[in-house]
């Protein structure tokens, strides 16, 4: 529905924080992030396709995933969900690897030379009403998101999951 930014100064030279409404109920939006049959119809941006290799959504399980793009190539990604607290919060950790999982740096995934070792995602979900208010916050600097593009995905993807779910409702 609505996705907004909140970047106190300090803050966004380090992080990166997106809110977004959806009109769907946060039980619903929890397992849209949660269930992999629900992420591979959202959890890429448009022209792009997500695969996983291995995915295990419970604390301590992990995941191995690429997002793939015509345009940029491949994006591969591993992490460790650290919490998973239904319906309320996902934290998990996400860094570049190729495809056999192995770490790499960031240049060589086509990110700045500054860009985190490791990211640390948190997503909240609050009920506001019948809807939930979805709060993505990542350790990545702000600026560096966007030049990477990284933010814009997430924004695209947050709009796949929002039609994904007004057709489920």
């Amino acid at each position: 529905m609505k996705t907004s930014e909140n970047s106190a100064n300090d803050r966004q030279a380090k992080e990166l924080l997106i809110t977004h409404l959806f009109e769907a109920p946060r039980e619903l939006v929890f397992a849209a992030w949660t269930n992999p049959a629900h992420l591979r119809h959202w959890y890429a941006p448009d022209g792009c396709t997500i695969e996983f290799r291995s995915i295990d959504v419970r604390e301590r399980g992990a995941f191995h995933s690429c997002i793939h793009d015509p345009v940029h190539g491949a994006c591969w990604i591993k992490g460790v969900y650290l919490e998973v607290s239904a319906p309320e919060k996902l934290v998990y950790t996400m860094v570049l690897t190729n495809e056999n999982g192995d770490s790499v740096e960031s240049m060589e995934a086509g990110k700045p030379e500054d860009w985190p070792e490791e990211i640390l995602t948190t997503v909240t979900f609050t009920a506001v009403g019948n809807h939930t208010k979805l709060t993505l916050h990542q350790t990545v600097a702000e600026e560096n998101a966007r030049q990477t593009g990284a933010y814009q995905s997430w924004i695209k993807m947050l709009n796949k999951l929002d039609a994904m779910l007004a057709t489920a409702s």
